[in-house]
């Protein structure tokens, strides 16, 4: 680059050694092994515990997302309770427990128990002393069993009917206008209740 018309020369300073502080991720081979041998002594350790711990299928948050089922944080006391699992117990086989989470309805709270019963059919619980189970511990013939360390599958929310056609009831049905007069029967209840009792005590004090 050549300089003209009286400029200022550029002060470039290179004198900061830049090779020395260079980083380079010449090990990344050798940690990626040593990753996955550390895996194997893990997985070998944990034996035929289940991958990853039980959750719950809960409702996403906001109309946007409710219609979907997702894993949540942990079942709820009352969940367990029904289901016949003691919440002490519970975390020793695999399941999460949140005490703040509440049932707001009984059809998500059945779901949940059903999910708890179906993965107490399919639990095997080792013996820690072969020679000595304690309670809560499966049997012999149960230890034999086939096992799998895969968990349960989230629910699918939908459920699937064959197509049919639409009656004659469904389509003179209007949803928009019955949605309306729903909503002002809620929103005068208060006011016609009052109404009504004050003509009742007006026809009262006529008779009289």
């Amino acid at each position: 680059m050549g300089f003209r018309h009286n400029n200022v020369l550029h002060a470039n300073h290179f004198h900061k050694d830049w090779q020395r502080r260079v980083r380079t991720w010449f090990d990344q081979p050798g940690r990626k092994l040593r990753r996955r041998n550390a895996r194997k002594v893990k997985a070998a350790k944990l034996g035929v515990r289940p991958l990853t711990l039980l959750r719950p299928a809960v409702r996403g948050q906001t109309v946007r997302y409710n219609r979907k089922l997702r894993e949540g944080r942990g079942f709820t006391l009352a969940e367990l309770k029904e289901a016949g699992i003691n919440r002490k117990e519970a975390r020793g086989i695999g399941i999460v427990v949140d005490h703040r989470r509440r049932n707001l309805s009984e059809e998500g709270k059945q779901l949940n128990v059903e999910r708890l019963n179906a993965y107490k059919a399919r639990l095997i619980v080792f013996p820690k002393k072969a020679g000595k189970p304690k309670k809560g511990d499966s049997t012999s013939d149960d230890l034999q069993a086939e096992t799998t360390r895969t968990n349960l599958p989230i629910p699918d929310p939908y459920v699937h009917e064959a197509p049919r056609k639409i009656t004659d009831e469904e389509r003179s049905f209007e949803a928009y206008r019955t949605l309306r007069i729903s909503r002002a029967d809620a929103r005068y209840e208060g006011i016609r209740k009052v109404r009504a009792a004050k003509k009742e005590e007006e026809e009262a004090n006529k008779k009289k």
